[in-house]
């Protein structure tokens, strides 16, 4: 009996042994995986490039984590739990389905976090700010036991004034985070109906930073480049005085001063216009003093001086960049990891697949139903790469309308607010091929009027919708008349007397790499056998793109897909990013082809 029961320990020792191994071990790894699970600290690079400060601490790493089955209500708790000595530890910010993470279970739905930090001493005197870049989808944040907060969407940064609560020496923050994921809050393809491993959980940077009681909140700026200024909105926790200086290079343009929470405009005579083969970007300070005249705040921004509008050329409805006429290829990008999920491991590797986008010769990103990490918005307005960005979409829209319905518009509206400066995004998709949509008339108008800087896509892909619910089909309104065809690109869209034509999506056109892909099942619109005929495939493709800009007035076209995401090979790079599918020289040269027959057309008028 006695050895019946060591047999027995030992058996279960070896199998938790060998699940805890398999646990650790990447399914298929990346080049910056490595680095990315040594890392103390990873992704410590400063989150918020639209408005910097000098002054911050990174809280990424290692945090005691309660998860599973068996983890307590993390919906609205009232208090926190107890962490138990031996509890999980997981790597934040990766969500805990990613093998970075190092739990990697198949789908949390209850989360519990917990880390302890100490305050600089610089920082007496100062509020504290806790901020979330995200985190799916509901969180409840304590600190030192004490409710600080709480916050509700997947994909939208909040942060919280956490000083008075805070205590000399250590403190601690647990969070609760609870995310059902059942299609009925916006969720994109991390939703029940969605393609690819679900997320839940801290999955962006969490950060603290000190600030004055009388501080900058947010900034807000548009560049007028016809009028040669750039207008400028202040929000500030009280009332103060602004002053503003752009640089262009090194030279700094005179000096602006106003006062918060009130429009100014900064003058920028013969203005450097940004766009894809000339990303110029100014600089911008922004200091703050109070009504004594004490400096007490001092961020630092940028902006790009573009215009994007429609126009006509030729009599033929177009997206115009700075006046012109600019041929839109880009890929659609989905921003999946196989060992971060939807989380780049790096910031290296964040970085990677825009410069190959770049290097390939496309000059735009479609973000496919996520948004990214606010240093992605950066790098494309430094690399020139325009940006369409989705809005992650809900599942069911005709359940609990009052709920679902208000949750989507609140974090839309949200997503706009946080990346409304970044020059790159220059169109808004708040519906992909009818998925949840509802009202999209009513909400492509909501959005042209929030934010007529940009051009809207309604409901891209429109001729396509799930089979479980009622297509909402074309609106009728926005800037673009936009099908996705596969494999394509005949049928594509053709404009109309008020609208541009695009191309959503098209191509998908697969390749196995044996040893570089995801152990599922794999699966393509249609295929080729070798890196040669894929790219032969692709340049016709490419080829009867350029006939369309041409002769049919396509103003848009965007393959799929920038890497193979899972079950997909349909990528350009394999879904660890080591092998190129195709022949960089000749993609880029089709490409550029393409772009440069959109070039050709006449001088645009409105």
């Amino acid at each position: 009996m006695k050895r019946i029961n060591i047999f027995f320990f030992v058996a279960c020792l070896l199998s938790a042994l060998s699940q805890r191994m398999v646990a650790q071990e990447a399914k298929l790894p990346t080049r910056w995986t490595t680095a990315a699970k040594r890392a103390e600290v990873p992704l410590p690079e400063y989150p918020r490039p639209q408005m910097v400060r000098n002054d911050w601490q990174c809280l990424n790493g290692k945090w005691a984590y309660i998860g599973g089955k068996d983890a307590p209500n993390a919906l609205h708790p009232d208090k926190e739990v107890v962490f138990q000595a031996d509890a999980e530890t997981i790597l934040v910010p990766y969500c805990p389905e990613s093998y970075l993470s190092g739990i990697e279970r198949k789908q949390e739905i209850n989360m519990w976090y917990k880390r302890q930090f100490d305050l600089p001493a610089a920082w007496n005197g100062k509020d504290v700010i806790l901020h979330f870049e995200a985190v799916d989808h509901d969180a409840t944040v304590f600190i030192n036991g004490q409710k600080a907060g709480s916050h509700a969407g997947g994909y939208d940064a909040f942060q919280l004034n956490i000083t008075s609560l805070l205590k000399s020496g250590a403190n601690t923050i647990v969070l609760a985070a609870h995310d059902r994921n059942d299609g009925k809050y916006p969720s994109g393809k991390n939703g029940p109906r969605g393609d690819y491993t679900f997320s839940s959980g801290i999955w962006q940077s969490v950060w603290l930073e000190p600030v004055s009681k009388t501080h900058i909140e947010a900034i807000k700026v548009l560049p007028d480049l016809a009028g040669k200024r750039l207008q400028v909105a202040v929000k500030t926790s009280s009332k103060a005085t602004i002053s503003a200086i752009a640089y262009h290079g090194n030279k700094a343009l005179p000096a602006v001063k106003a006062q918060a929470d009130e429009t100014f405009y900064i003058p920028i005579e013969n203005p450097h216009a940004w766009s894809p083969d000339d990303p110029f970007l100014y600089d911008l300070k922004l200091t703050l003093h109070n009504n004594d005249g004490i400096l007490v705040d001092e961020v630092k921004s940028y902006f790009g001086m573009r215009d994007v509008h429609l126009g006509k050329v030729n009599g033929v409805v177009r997206p115009l960049l700075n006046g012109e006429f600019v041929m839109q290829v880009g890929l659609l990008d989905q921003g999946y990891w196989p060992d971060g999920i939807l989380t780049a491991p790096t910031e290296e590797a964040l970085k990677f697949d825009m410069e190959y986008t770049k290097k390939a010769g496309y000059n735009l990103i479609r973000k496919h139903m996520k948004t990214e990490h606010q240093r992605f918005y950066y790098w494309a307005d430094k690399m020139g790469l325009l940006v369409w960005q989705d809005m992650p979409c809900l599942w069911y829209p005709d359940e609990d309308t009052t709920i679902y319905r208000k949750a989507f518009r609140e974090e839309y509206q949200a997503l706009i607010d946080q990346h409304y400066n970044s020059p790159s995004i220059i169109a808004w998709v708040p519906f992909n091929e009818n998925w949840g949509a509802f009202d999209v008339k009513n909400i492509t108008s909501w959005t042209k009027q929030y934010d007529p800087s940009r051009l809207v896509n309604g409901n891209s892909g429109f001729n396509n919708n799930p089979s479980y619910q009622k297509a909402y089909g074309d609106p009728g309104n926005g800037d673009f008349v936009d099908t996705h065809i596969y494999v394509g690109p005949k049928g594509a869209s053709e404009p109309d007397d008020k609208r541009a034509a695009s191309l959503g999506e098209f191509g998908g056109v697969g390749l196995f790499v044996r040893g570089h892909m995801w152990p599922v099942e794999n699966n393509a619109y249609a295929y080729e056998p070798t890196t040669a005929a894929l790219t032969d495939r692709y340049v016709f493709l490419m080829d009867f793109v350029e006939q369309l800009v041409r002769y049919k007035g396509l103003s848009v076209a965007i393959y799929t897909q920038t890497t193979d995401v899972e079950h997909e090979v349909n990528g350009l790079l394999t879904y660890d990013r080591q092998v190129e599918k195709m022949q960089l020289d000749r993609i880029r040269a089709v490409n550029q082809a393409v772009i440069k027959a959109g070039a050709k057309s006449a001088t645009a008028t409105k």
